[in-house]
């Protein structure tokens, strides 16, 4: 989800971080309170950063994810899949999307316009 669309969705944010916890993941680091803020990516020449919503681990293995709903600014959600799919692709670490009810056709019609339609949804 993208900065502006944080304190609306904290509750799918929390929810998301203790399925997480319930599936084996350590180490959380979620963009809430009482977890530690994951790293943020800056664009050189401009003030834009990004920031995964949830980092995690499991087995050794560092995981990216983000959450999906439904945003008044797609063009920048876009962008934001984009950059952590390639993040995630060069460093062999896995990146996931968390979407809920509700969101399920807006999140997939996203990933079929940035062709990442192979990616599969944690559906909470």
């Amino acid at each position: 989800m993208i900065h502006a669309d944080k304190e609306k969705y904290r509750d799918i944010l929390e929810n998301s971080v203790e399925y997480l916890e319930q599936h084996g993941f350590e180490n959380i680091k979620a963009d809430t309170e009482g977890y530690e803020t994951p790293k943020s990516f800056a664009k050189k020449g401009s003030d834009i950063t990004i920031t995964p919503d949830i980092v995690a681990e499991k087995e050794g293995r560092k995981h990216y994810f983000d959450i999906s709903l439904k945003s008044e600014k797609p063009k920048l959600l876009k962008s934001k899949w984009l950059f952590l799919n390639t993040l995630s692709t060069i460093k062999s670490r896995p990146f996931r999307l968390i979407t809920t009810r509700g969101h399920y056709k807006f999140t997939s019609e996203m990933l079929d316009d940035i062709n990442l339609n192979n990616k599969k949804l944690i559906k909470i």
